[in-house]
């Protein structure tokens, strides 16, 4: 259960822990998962979108790693928050970049999965679980007032996004399978939601008056 508004500190940093670890456990079997079926079926969306949950769970670990620093305002704890949201950042574009690449490859040759109800049944599962995991990082990230959250829950964000294009996606293809182009299609839209996101992460962290959101004003 989150904690109440008005709970001190250390519950919400015990229940932002918690939805590191759990976003670390979900998104490591659905990346697998997907990953999987991405490769079997010859889909880029699916692989991509399998490939942006690892990106999930190295945004876990950097949300784990930045609340070992629990100070105040002290510059070494806004030097870690500058870097834990560049990096989450940098792990945006550089998926985005081998999304449009794959995305493009596959347009080039009129490639096309054989079928995408795997991507329906992920997609599916993905939003019901990344709605409620969006919230629940908005509202720790309000109350510890830490970018480096804001920045994991623009992650599961994405991912909703995400969710919506392959599950789109998916359902065009299901439809009329002549669209062979779909598929491809959706990767590419699919990266340019990361690619938006990764470069607002690394364009806040070189501006001058970069607070950190720690709680210093």
């Amino acid at each position: 259960m989150a904690p109440s508004p008005s709970a001190p500190r250390t519950s919400w940093l015990a229940y932002a822990k918690f939805l590191a670890l759990f976003t670390i456990v979900y998104n490591l079997v659905e990346g697998l998962v997907s990953m999987g079926f991405g490769i079997a079926d010859d889909s880029i969306a699916l692989f991509g979108f399998g490939a942006d949950s690892f990106i999930e769970v190295g945004s876990a670990f950097i949300v784990l790693w930045r609340l070992r620093e629990t100070s105040g305002c002290a510059t070494t704890a806004l030097r870690r928050e500058r870097r834990a949201v560049l990096s989450i950042g940098v792990l945006f574009v550089l998926l985005a970049a081998g999304i449009s690449i794959s995305s493009i490859l596959q347009l080039a040759t009129h490639g096309h999965p054989g079928t995408t109800v795997p991507g329906l049944i992920v997609s599916l599962a993905s939003l019901a679980f990344m709605f409620w995991l969006w919230r629940a990082k908005r509202n720790a990230a309000k109350a510890l007032d830490s970018r480096t959250l804001e920045g994991d829950a623009a992650c599961s964000l994405a991912c909703i996004q995400l969710s919506t294009v392959l599950f789109i996606g998916s359902l065009l293809f299901t439809l009329a399978p002549a669209l062979w182009w779909v598929d491809a299609s959706a990767g590419l839209v699919l990266a340019v939601f990361i690619a938006k996101e990764g470069l607002s992460s690394i364009r806040a962290t070189r501006k001058p008056d970069f607070s950190g959101g720690c709680g210093c004003h």
